[in-house]
């Protein structure tokens, strides 16, 4: 598979605004798929970030595996990274993520606190990569629909201030990718997500990972799902897609697996496993 390149315009153009208007936020949400804890991390924020306080959010977190969940937030607070898991598409209101911001400016207000400065306003910039969930937060914090949302990349294009309970404001950013996504197996796994338009990857190569990963990883729910044998799971990916192509054609059986992995079919999963010995 080739090197992957979809880097919009107004992606870099929200990349230069987004370095521009940091100094006037307090703390970065940095959003991420709960399913995809490393590949969902644009490389290019901690350059942008720097010092800045950032609290990563990881969304979907009814869609990942709850276990790989819980061990990559562990993960995270052994590297000094504040996270919380959240299902934002599902709750009617998101306190936990008030009081975690909250929490990491405690410092900050009690010193302003001290210096008689009443009610700061915490300006927190909402960011991260296209279809983690940023416009749904968003509009969950603020209790009403004012950010565009959309189960496709690339819909949130402007950069608004949002009014949030708590004496807090919210940035709303366009998701931004990083321009060239040269590691193949980040690539297939963001397609796979849906954080990618679905016509930068083939079908076939898409379903082909699926299979191999969820034969390493999942491989009770493969059975469950197409009833394959224990001695189907032996084969490679391109024999277990061929098994599934006797129902129909070759390119109807790839795009039924991608299906079945983005419709939960193949129950919840998670892509990037936690790396050991870091």
């Amino acid at each position: 598979m080739a090197t992957i390149q979809w880097y919009p315009g107004h992606m870099n153009k929200a990349k230069n605004q987004i370095q521009e208007r940091l100094s006037l936020v307090d703390v970065v949400l940095e959003i991420r798929d709960a399913r995809l804890p490393q590949s969902s991390a644009n490389p290019l924020l901690d350059q942008i970030i720097q010092s800045k306080k950032r609290l990563i959010i990881l969304n979907k977190k009814d869609l990942a595996d709850p276990q790989q969940t819980s061990r990559w937030q562990d993960y995270l607070k052994q590297h000094d990274c504040s996270s919380i898991a959240i299902d934002a598409q599902h709750n009617s209101h998101l306190p936990v993520i008030i009081a975690a911001i909250e929490k990491l400016m405690a410092a900050k207000l009690e010193k302003y606190r001290k210096s008689g400065v009443k009610n700061y306003t915490i300006r927190v910039m909402c960011l991260g990569i296209p279809n983690v969930g940023k416009s749904t937060i968003l509009n969950k914090l603020v209790g009403k629909k004012i950010a565009v949302t959309g189960n496709r990349p690339g819909v949130t294009k402007n950069q608004n201030w949002l009014k949030a309970p708590q004496q807090i404001e919210l940035l709303d950013t366009p998701g931004v990718l990083w321009p060239k996504i040269e590691d193949q197996q980040v690539g297939l796994k963001l397609a796979l997500s849906g954080a990618l338009k679905a016509d930068l990857v083939a079908n076939e190569d898409l379903a082909l990972f699926a299979l191999e990963y969820w034969q390493k990883y999942y491989p009770q729910q493969l059975q469950q799902t197409y009833h394959f044998s224990d001695q189907d799971l032996a084969d490679n990916s391109t024999e277990l897609l061929k098994l599934l192509a006797q129902q129909s054609n070759w390119d109807h059986a790839a795009q039924k697996v991608i299906q079945d992995v983005q419709k939960g079919t193949l129950g919840r999963y998670t892509l990037d496993q936690v790396p050991l010995n870091d």
